[in-house]
């Protein structure tokens, strides 16, 4: 049945059309009661409003952490007003029911945003604030809850059409809202605790996210998806702007953060072209033009329909050259004028700006679901600097070959497991992604570097001169022999086979030169 509104409790932080909403309750005769700031924000616009403190016949104190933990405020809300009992103790104790409550909560997700000081951030963890928006939740056969001013809009439409009530299935929405925020609330809390504990798997684990957007469907079309931001404040999907294009969806969003991520790996001008969560092309260059040349000479045939990410703002030149090629997404930084109105003229493309680029050296969890569970990691910050590489063959790798040798690595990092990268002049000619086989990977990234050679019309194939990467050791010698066989010269592996001896020795055989990492790059 409906709940009439006859007295609201309103104390928000975020002030966002709020004096509108109070006054749209004020006109349908709603006694409204508030605190601190909100109750300024209402008397200033002209509204009457009566304290909390007055309400409840007890100060607000100790800077303000006291004033709606009181039975006059909770007992209002939580009395089952179709309980004789609970009417009988409200006449009792003075208590008048309060059938709205209006609370968002302390801005604590973004004070620890901001990077303040542990004691700001403790100071901004709010307490009757949950305590009033549980109890409104609780007790939503009675009593509206409202803890974002979104919501607002379907409140005010209710209480027009049903004489200042609310129904069942508008309360039952908003309480579901209302216990998620909660939860979100004390999952950003915990997880900053375990932060400033050093604790990264604590006894409980609390992920919390926000919805950016409902998306089309998932991967397939029979399958639903969404997409939550946690407030992480790192650059990439979650702080995009989308510039122009059709709705995103979750293959455009996992593609377009497989993408991001890679490019940002490289100081120099970079491009990496996704398909598939798996590069299909990676360079660097002088310019970004000559870098996305490079990257989709790999493989031209794949990238029809891809990802391409920048680490650099995109301008007209860049824009231009993209033009000619059907791609679902274009991401980076920034983006000029002249390129945003050289891709109007695509207006199924998507453009993303995100402002910044995430830093691949920072920490942070990945998280993946499992049957009756998840699995949570570290993110892969591993970097390789001078001091990892170790020279294991008799021939050392030239400068030229050594700069594409960790080009290559960088590549591999983001390449499905196993992972096979040949590389040339910091561009990857040839990629080997997802094999069972290691060995597969190899003679895959081959046969892509000569059918790109072809393609290109050229003498021989790009991965003649080239070095190989592998994002793991190689357990047998048949996946160097295979590179060798498809003309690189040069390969950069972890090393940890007990048969390294075997494949050091073929490496040595073939005039190739090879180094280790001591660092693994698995991917799935």
């Amino acid at each position: 049945m409906t709940a009439p509104i006859r007295r609201a409790l309103l104390s928000v932080s975020d002030k966002t059309g709020l004096i509108d909403f109070a006054r749209c309750l004020a006109n349908h005769g709603v006694e409204l009661i508030s605190t601190g700031g909100t109750a300024k924000a209402l008397e200033a616009a002209g509204l009457k409003v009566k304290d909390v403190a007055a309400h409840t016949g007890f100060p607000e104190m100790m800077d303000g952490r006291v004033k709606t933990l009181h039975p006059m405020v909770h007992g209002g809300i939580l009395a089952e007003r179709n309980k004789a009992a609970h009417r009988d103790a409200m006449t009792a104790h003075g208590i008048q029911p309060i059938d709205l409550v209006v609370v968002n909560l302390y801005p604590f997700e973004a004070t620890v945003a901001k990077g303040a000081a542990f004691d700001d951030c403790v100071e901004n963890i709010d307490i009757g604030g949950p305590a009033l928006i549980r109890a409104a939740a609780k007790n939503h056969a009675d009593v509206t809850v409202v803890v974002e001013p979104e919501d607002y809009a379907a409140v005010m439409t209710e209480m027009s059409a049903h004489g200042g009530a609310t129904t069942p299935s508008l309360r039952r929405r908003l309480a579901m809202t209302a216990f998620a925020r909660t939860a979100s609330y004390d999952a950003a809390i915990a997880r900053w605790f375990a932060q400033q504990e050093g604790e990264l798997f604590p006894r409980r684990f609390a992920l919390g996210g926000a919805l950016r957007q409902s998306l089309r469907y998932g991967e397939n079309p029979h399958q639903k998806a969404a997409f939550y931001v946690t407030g992480e404040q790192r650059a990439g999907v979650a702080t995009a702007t989308q510039l122009q294009g059709k709705e995103l969806s979750y293959n455009n969003l996992n593609d377009t953060n497989a993408a991001f991520e890679l490019v940002a790996e490289f100081e120099r001008p970079a491009i990496a072209i996704i398909k598939h969560a798996n590069p299909c092309g990676a360079a660097t260059a002088a310019s970004l033009v000559s870098a996305y040349r490079a990257a989709l000479a790999c493989d031209p045939v794949s990238a029809f329909g891809g990802i391409i990410a920048a680490n650099r703002a995109i301008d007209g030149a860049l824009a231009r050259e993209i033009g000619k090629l059907f791609v679902e997404v274009i991401v980076a930084p920034a983006a000029d004028e002249e390129a945003r109105s050289v891709l109007a003229g695509k207006p199924n493309l998507r453009l993303l700006v995100t402002g910044g680029l995430p830093d691949p050296g920072t920490t942070g969890l990945d998280v993946r679901t499992v049957a009756g569970g998840f699995l949570v990691q570290e993110r892969d910050a591993g970097r390789i600097g001078p001091g990892d590489i170790k020279v294991v063959t008799r021939r050392a790798p030239s400068a030229r070959e050594l700069d594409d040798l960790v080009f290559a690595f960088k590549v591999a990092k983001h390449v499905k497991s196993n992972a096979i990268v040949y590389a040339k002049d910091g561009a990857t000619v040839g990629i080997g992604a997802g094999q069972m086989s290691r060995v597969d990977s190899s003679r895959i990234a081959a046969h892509k570097a000569s059918e790109a050679g072809a393609a290109q019309t050229l003498a021989q194939s790009p991965a003649i001169g080239s070095v190989v990467a592998s994002d793991a050791f190689f357990p047998f010698a048949d996946g160097l022999i295979a590179a060798a066989e498809a003309g690189a010269t040069a390969i950069i592996q972890p090393g940890g086979s007990v048969r390294d001896a075997e494949v050091i020795a073929a490496a040595d055989e073939r005039g190739l030169a090879m180094v280790f990492t001591g660092l693994r790059h698995f991917r799935h």
